[in-house]
């Protein structure tokens, strides 16, 4: 029997009724790959889905939350687990395109997952074969899980849990068999009180151990964060654009791909420079073209949130979260590529070295020894005062996939992509996940903000190719290639 963290009890706690906290996985499958596999087969797949259960555990257990939020919600096994409630199939209407493709993403997407059951589902996506760029006869399959039970590394596991290095069905990650689950049932009353005490009375003593040992550190980030206020005084530090709103219930969705290549040669030319601060600049430039486009572009710099992967080699690799993040400026009023992906580079480089990333570490100790109930009134405040707090301008998550084809009953994944949630305030979220020489960027959305999504990714596309013979020349001068 396993609780939930406070860092994944954050997102239930930070859902609407617009919007929920979870991700979709969009996955292309190529049949032709496998010689003795005609077209796809749905019984087939509830039976691999089934032999893999045992090895992940948040797919057979439910979340229990408790009265009056006295303690954080345990993970329990479903008793009632029926496989086929998760699994479901659809088809895209005749002739359909990858607009609309998109559209049918964008809407599951925005549906939300029972709370009663375990948090997760499957939606298997046929009639792909006018979708531009796909083969005929392709299918998707759509997987939607809750990010409380998974952070962005959690879901790489879980990618790799259910696919195969070939088409002869070949595990991807080996079967550990100490992670088999077991079927805990939830505490007793009297055991659930006694927790709940402990968790409550000790909350403050660990807190204040936390912040002793982060004491340093947080003077200095004191000191950085008034130095920063008086230098900045009279200056709007996190510019209003469109997408610091409300979020709409009706999500849309739609994404491009680069070469990973690309992305590694571009970076050469700056010193030091990583994939995350290409990605960046590449989204600082769709961005600044955007925007333009519309007469909004602010005379100061957009700010991104940005997650960090904080796990160690001892966290539990195969659930829930265990990230921290940080906010960096991206730059957009630099027209000049190759100079935004210096200045990105730079900013980087000093949130990484804790000179201003410190609060977001503190936040997420804290967090760690914060009572439920608190969590749960800060959260709701929060919610309602997002839009007016403007802490950033947008979402962006580069997270390194698998560089090798994977496989799921002989079929070839040949595209991969990824949803993820938005909030009122922080409207735009792009994640960029690479798979197999790839690197897609999924853009995530509402209508209302962001009503012309095929032209904010076409100006993406536009900013990754400035930045690429931009990157090119700067080379040639530098005599870095022949």
């Amino acid at each position: 029997m396993k609780q939930l963290s406070p860092q994944d009890a954050t997102f239930l706690y930070l859902e609407s009724e617009h919007n929920y906290n979870h991700v979709t996985s969009v996955q292309i499958y190529d049949p032709m790959t496998d010689p003795n596999k005609i077209g796809f087969n749905f019984r087939d797949l509830v039976e691999h889905v089934t032999s893999r259960l045992s090895y992940i555990p948040f797919l057979t257990e439910r979340l229990v939350r408790l009265p009056l939020e006295l303690d954080f919600p345990y993970w329990i096994a479903d008793d009632h687990f029926d496989i086929e409630y998760h699994i479901n199939e659809g088809h895209l209407p005749e002739n359909a395109d990858w607009p609309i493709f998109c559209d049918h993403i964008a809407r599951y997407h925005s549906r939300p997952l029972n709370p009663n059951r375990p948090l997760w589902d499957m939606y298997v996506l046929q009639g792909l074969d006018n979708v531009g760029g796909i083969p005929k006869g392709c299918y998707a399959i759509l997987t939607k899980v809750h990010h409380a039970a998974v952070d962005g590394a959690a879901m790489v596991r879980f990618f790799g849990m259910m696919h195969d290095i070939d088409a002869k069905g070949t595990p991807v990650l080996a079967i550990e068999p100490e992670r088999i689950v077991g079927h805990d049932c939830l505490p007793n009353t009297k055991e659930i009180i006694k927790r709940a005490l402990v968790a409550n009375l000790g909350s403050p003593v660990r807190m204040a151990d936390t912040v002793m040992r982060l004491a340093p550190s947080l003077y200095r980030a004191t000191q950085k964060y008034v130095r920063s206020k008086r230098e900045n005084s009279g200056k709007t530090v996190v510019p209003d654009t469109r997408f610091n709103s409300k979020v709409s219930p009706h999500k849309i969705f739609d994404a491009t791909r680069f070469p990973l290549d690309d992305l590694k040669k571009i970076r050469q030319v700056v010193p030091g420079a990583t994939i995350n601060d290409v990605v960046l600049a590449i989204c600082s430039g769709g961005l600044r073209l955007y925007l333009n486009a519309h007469n909004e572009l602010p005379e100061e710099s957009l700010i991104a949130w940005v997650p960090i992967n904080t796990r160690s080699k001892n966290d539990d690799p195969a659930e829930g979260n265990n990230i921290s993040a940080m906010t960096v400026p991206i730059f957009t009023q630099i027209a000049e590529p190759v100079s935004r992906l210096q200045y990105i580079y730079q900013a980087t480089q000093q949130t990484k070295e804790a000179k201003s990333g410190v609060s977001a570490k503190l936040m997420t100790d804290l967090s760690k020894h914060i009572p439920a109930a608190t969590q749960l009134i800060a959260s709701r405040l929060l919610l309602k005062n997002n839009t007016k707090l403007r802490m950033c301008n947008l979402f962006i998550s580069n997270l390194p996939g698998p560089q090798q084809a994977y496989y799921m009953q002989g079929s070839k994944v040949i595209a991969t992509y990824g949803l993820t949630p938005i909030n009122d305030g922080m409207g735009l979220f792009i994640n960029t996940p690479s798979y197999d020489g790839s690197l897609m960027f999924n853009v995530v959305s509402t209508r209302e903000l962001l009503p012309d999504i095929r032209f904010f990714v076409e100006c993406l596309e536009a900013a990754a190719s400035e930045l690429k013979k931009a990157a090119d020349r700067e080379l040639i001068l530098q005599k870095k290639v022949p």
